[in-house]
């Protein structure tokens, strides 16, 4: 066999093997989703669409002109408590349109169902409450065009509709929302984008409503053409819950568009992780594909979210879809939303149980938008002043003092009923914490730690050595450590001379006993902790 012949045989073994080799499929992408059909995986189909052409049900303006918002409709597909009729039935409720695909994924059957408690009006909504307010963001105060909003120095909130896909119960702008006849017109528009041509130091317009995405392509194209033609505009953020209650709304045409108009980011708003279906995930993947940065806002709600574990579900859910945490909104003192407040202290209480507990990019920033106008304040130091059993003190960016009326009542979070607290995500080796927080110890000494080498054999991680865990001074630990003993007497200033008659008492190395009540600690003698 000759030289070219050898190569001939090898090209033919290498196409073979390179035919034989099954393409790689990356089971974790979300967007990537098959059924055991092999076809993309979907979402359940309420019982009065499920003979509703896909091609219909896919389409976003079939979704639209299909929403559902009375009694007898809901009922078809939900049973209903009493309270629910009652408030479906309330005269002056706040607008209820509801699109088949989000109005599916409710359990029909459960009445604490977190994406039903969402959409579907009680008829504890007219209750007033202590601090209710119709604006209760002082925006109309701020508003020097009709719905422009400029609260902070460099950046405004541009409002382009009062429609949205569905409606929350708890929305913020519920005086105008889902009213049509509130709505802005084209010459609103040109009035918005007139006023920012004239005010150089707006550099980020934020574009809400209502949902800019409802709104008809072209119409929505204008406005973002509007604002790219302004020199000092260097970023738009578009604010929308249309890609969960709507996700068919993000096709290649719109994702076309707005990657005509960067940079451009985009905010969405899941509140619970059932709200993450495979739509979604494959909308989400079209607005990262085109460029898009995408975060979320979520909003604390008593009998939604107001759950550590569920809350850390979201966060990592959201992140396998490459969304941002970035807000977790403290719900708003506006009318109908007294029955979804909870205290400033279930808001902290979550995020002490995600900071450090899952990974930094997919904890959001706790912030409460300030009664009155002050704009969104952290929850934190430097701008929580006091904290009461009634009232929270805070102030915001410019120093302007706020308060917050805490909620009279609050039914805590059922963690019996939850499935979210019964399988809760296992946290090995920090049982340590426990003891840390309840004093018994200043830190936690790494145990069981392996380091398996790449040739196959086991030894100890070098963090086990004890010696490595006895500093100086510090409270007492479980256990004896490995390293020689240092003589303490009592009495004695550590570093000083005992006196001479002072018997010797005899320690390990960190087993000291911890300081009296009042006394000084180790950090206090100049000691390392």
């Amino acid at each position: 066999m000759d030289a070219q012949e050898i190569r001939t045989a090898d090209a033919h073994q290498e196409a073979a093997l390179a035919a034989a080799e099954a393409p790689f499929v990356n089971l974790a992408d979300p967007a990537r989703a098959v059924g055991p059909d092999g076809k993309p995986v979907v979402s359940r189909r309420a019982p009065l669409w499920e003979d509703v052409p896909d091609a219909q049900w896919n389409d976003w303006r079939w979704q639209l002109s299909h929403r559902v918002n009375d009694l007898d409709e809901i009922e078809r597909i939900l049973e209903l408590t009493d309270e629910e009729r009652a408030g479906l039935s309330a005269p002056d409720k706040f607008r209820v349109d509801i699109t088949p695909y989000f109005i599916s994924l409710i359990d029909p059957k459960d009445p604490n169902d977190p994406i039903r408690r969402q959409v579907i009006p009680l008829g504890r909504e007219q209750q007033a409450f202590t601090a209710m307010m119709e604006d209760s963001l002082a925006e109309d105060r701020h508003s020097p065009v009709p719905g422009l909003v400029h609260r902070y120095p460099d950046r405004v909130l541009m409002l382009v509709t009062t429609q949205c896909a569905s409606y929350c119960r708890y929305c913020t702008r519920s005086r105008i929302v889902g009213d049509p006849t509130q709505n802005f017109s084209r010459r609103d528009h040109e009035a918005q984008l007139e006023y920012l041509r004239r005010t150089p130091q707006v550099r980020d317009v934020l574009i809400s409503g209502g949902d800019g995405l409802t709104l008809a392509p072209k119409l929505f194209e204008s406005i973002l053409r509007g604002l790219r033609e302004i020199p000092h505009i260097e970023i738009i953020r578009i604010g929308s819950r249309v890609p969960v209650f709507l996700p068919q709304r993000i096709d290649d045409e719109l994702c076309e568009t707005l990657e005509k108009y960067h940079p451009l980011w985009i905010n969405l708003h899941f509140n619970h992780p059932n709200e993450i279906t495979p739509e979604v995930s494959r909308a989400v993947d079209k607005l990262t594909r085109a460029g898009l940065p995408v975060g979320n806002q979520s909003v604390l709600l008593a009998g939604v979210n107001d759950c550590v574990h569920i809350q850390r579900a979201l966060v990592h859910q959201l992140v396998a879809n490459r969304i941002r945490p970035y807000y977790l909104y403290q719900c708003d003192l506006v009318e109908g939303s007294g029955h979804f407040r909870t205290p400033v202290g279930k808001g902290l209480e979550i995020m002490e149980g995600l900071r450090g507990h899952t990974s930094g990019y997919a904890v959001p920033t706790y912030v409460i938008d300030a009664p009155g106008g002050g704009g969104k304040i952290p929850v934190m130091p430097n701008y929580l002043i006091s904290y009461s059993d009634h009232k929270v003190v805070l102030r915001n960016y410019e120093g302007y003092i706020t308060t917050y009326e805490e909620p009279p009542t609050y039914l805590p979070h059922d963690k019996a009923a939850c499935t979210y607290c019964q399988h809760e995500r296992p946290e090995p080796g920090q049982s340590g914490v426990l003891g840390l927080l309840e004093g018994e110890r200043m830190w936690i000494e790494p145990r069981g730690f392996q380091e398996v080498h790449s040739r196959g054999n086991t030894e100890a991680h070098r963090l086990q050595d004890p010696s490595k865990w006895v500093p100086f001074g510090v409270g007492a630990i479980e256990g004896s450590a490995g390293a020689p003993r240092r003589e303490l007497r009592a009495g004695m200033d550590p570093g000083g001379d005992p006196p001479a008659s002072t018997p010797k008492h005899v320690y390990g190395p960190g087993e000291e006993p911890r300081p009296r009540e009042g006394e000084p600690t180790a950090s206090a003698h100049g000691e390392l902790l």
